[in-house]
This record gives structure tokens, sequence and C-alpha cells, in this order.
């Protein structure tokens, strides 16, 4: 080390008070018998470093990127915060930046993640992505938002698409390709010719197989890491519940009111958000419901428009790109209430009308007198109204 660099150790020793590995340990002890959040762990190491191996409770912001992300790391600059690196010398410098970015309570652990290795306290191995996840899903590690942990919680991710038609068939594509690690497609519907203009997933080869079967297959081709579940049969009172209660998010890529009145009672009683999407002719509109903080279906319609009002797509016809635009809508909103970055699309409603090219939002709001969601609810007593919609009640064809 040379006159320089033992100058500028000197200076953060000043600035930056050291801790043994020992002293750490007990506070960490004493912090976790007092059950509170004051001390923050932070590893400065290298990403290669920390996959030998991190102190468990630790965050993880390399040296090269702690001026940029330790902000969004640890926002509250009150807090205790307890550096350590391999051998204790970055993060004593690191602490210095952090003095200097206004973080008054900063301690380097002394000896670094060594010294607490061969102490013979707790070592945690992280969940790292194999060398063919890190090459397929590479463009994602680049994201800060997303990142590794964060394509790891895909994989751990579970969708359930009601269908696998002109909304569920770009969905399904994408959250596949995104790396969501199970795919639910419930659909007891074929494929017809008619479904090819529209229905990207399905093949002229595949005409007469199951959507739901025509679907995995498509999907495996693309990305071995998903699981798909495939359920050969209708959504109705006596499955919905225990089907979506298995998943995370659920997207709905029907075009009929009963199903969509069936799933949004279901959703708010199992507590799931459901990703909401309907295509006509040239105009589309997506939203989120999500149980208890936004509107419910029912706060927009509490009861079916008449059944001369609401066509389905077999009867009113759809422009075949516009429901890749919807489905793609509203695989985005679901990649965001998995990895809860972003602002969802909860308690608005985006409307695209492709002949002029525009988009528009509309603010929701929850109905407090809501049959299904407000103060006296009881979404478990509520018609679905498949006597008088237009469409059979049964999974609908967009």
């Amino acid at each position: 080390m040379g006159d320089a660099s033992r100058e500028i150790m000197r200076r953060a020793r000043q600035q930056v008070p050291e801790w043994s590995p020992a002293q750490v340990h007990e506070a960490l002890e004493r912090q976790k018998r007092a059950d509170n959040q004051e001390i923050v762990l932070v590893d400065v190491r290298e990403k290669l470093e920390w996959n030998d191996g991190y102190i468990p409770g630790a965050i993880h912001v390399p040296r090269g990127f702690l001026e940029l992300q330790i902000e969004e790391a640890v926002p509250d600059k009150s807090k205790t915060l307890v550096l350590y690196c391999a051998g204790g010398v970055r993060s004593l410098i690191a602490g210095s930046t952090l003095k200097q970015m206004g973080y008054d309570k900063v301690i380097s652990m002394s000896g670094g993640f060594g010294q607490w290795k061969n102490s013979g306290f707790e070592v945690q191995m992280p969940r790292t992505l194999s060398d063919a996840q890190q090459r397929r899903y590479s463009r994602h590690l680049l994201i800060p938002e997303v990142g590794e942990q964060g394509q790891l919680k895909l994989l751990d991710s579970r969708v359930l698409l009601i269908g696998a038609g002109g909304l569920g068939a770009p969905a399904a594509y994408y959250l596949a390709a995104a790396g969501v690690g199970t795919i639910g497609i419930i659909d007891a519907d074929r494929v017809e010719e008619s479904n090819l203009q529209r229905q990207i997933i399905h093949t002229t080869d595949r005409v007469g197989e199951y959507k739901a079967e025509s679907a995995k297959k498509a999907i495996q081709a693309l990305n071995p890491d998903v699981n798909v579940i495939t359920y050969l049969e209708y959504l109705d009172e006596r499955n919905v519940r225990s089907i979506i209660a298995d998943y995370d998010v659920i997207l709905d890529g029907t075009d009929n009111f009963p199903t969509r009145y069936l799933l949004n009672d279901a959703a708010l009683l199992e507590h799931k958000p459901v990703v909401h999407g309907s295509v006509f002719r040239f105009e589309g509109q997506v939203t989120v419901f999500k149980p208890y903080e936004g509107p419910c279906y029912r706060c927009l319609y509490p009861e079916p428009p008449p059944a001369a009002l609401a066509p389905n797509c077999a009867e009113a016809g759809v422009l075949g790109v516009l429901p890749g635009i919807i489905g793609l809508l509203q695989t985005i909103e679901t990649l965001k209430l998995l990895l809860n970055i972003g602002d969802p699309l909860v308690g608005r409603l985006l409307t695209y009308d492709a002949l002029v090219g525009e988009f528009n939002e509309l603010r929701l709001y929850r109905d407090p007198k809501c049959a299904a969601c407000g103060e006296y609810g009881h979404p478990e007593d509520l018609p679905v109204y498949a006597d008088v919609c237009a469409a059979p009640f049964q999974l609908a064809h967009a």
C-alpha cells in the first residue's frame, strides 16, 4: 500500500468507526431480541463474492454501485449502517462515501467477511440463476428493478390464464419468455381455423386440439423453465375458487359477462388480483382489479348490459392484431404485480382506439355500496347472470 492509499485509509478510519465481527454479531443478536430494524447490514462486495456466501440479513449493494443504489436500498438515513467487504478495506472507503451522502451512523466491520466466517458465525448461501438462465434472462438482469432477485421471484411465481384465446395467447407467450415459473391455463375449447387470425400461440397443424394443450406445447418449446398446468374444463361455481387459490395473479382473457362476474367474486373471496382486458372490433381496454385496494368489476358494472349490447367477438368481430396489443398490456401489468414495481393500473382504466392510434385513461373508484366489495358486500351470494348475458356461460373465444 502506497503513501496515498495509507492516507486515504487513515482519514477513513477517522470518519468511520470499526466493529469486530464479534461486536457486529452481538449487535445483530440484540436487535433480533428487541425485534427492531435499527441496524442495516450492507454487503459491499462484488457479485461473485456474494455468491460464495453472505451474512444472513445483509442487503447487497456492490461498492461500484453504492452511490447509485444505496438511497433506494436504504432511504432512511437515520438508520445505523454496518458495512462489510472481504477484508475490511472497501467497507471503510464505502463508509466514508456514505458519510458524505448524509448517512451519519455508519460502521465498518474490521476483518470483513473472511474474519466473520473464520469466527464460526452463520453464513448463508444465496440462491442464484444457472449459467443457462443467466444467458436467457440477461436483459432482465441488467434492469435494476428486476435483476437476479427479481428474476428468481418470477421463476417462483404462478399466473393463471383464464382462456388461451386472443388475449391469453400473447400473454402466455410473453409470460413464458419472461420466465414466470408456473403458468396455469383453463380452457376447454379446441383450436379452430377462425382462431388463427389472432390467437398466435396456436398453429394450423394443431387445429382440433384443446387450446390449453396447444398453448402448453408452444410454451414448453419456448422456455423449458416454465411448468404449464392445464385445466380442460370450463370455469364455474364449482371449481373457480379452488383453481384460482393456487395462483399469485389471474389474467382474465374472457369476453363474456358471466365468467367475468364469477371470476370477480371468487377473486375477492380469495384475495387474488385480476388483470382484466377486453377487445371489441378496433378498441380495447385494460385495468387491474386488486381486491379491496381499488374498484372491482361489479363497481364498474353492477349489472350486465342488455344482451343486444353485449356481443362477443364471434358476433362482433375483432381486428386480429388488437388482442395482441391488449394481451401484452395485461402481461406488463401482471409482471409489475409479481415484481412489486411501478404503478399498476389499479383504479385506472387504460383504453386504446386502434383506428385513431390513441390511448386514454379513465379514473375508477370503488363503490362503497358495491354488492361485492363494498362495506356490506357479500360476493359469495351474488348472481353471475348466466341466463341473461349474450354469450353462453363458458370460456369465450376472444
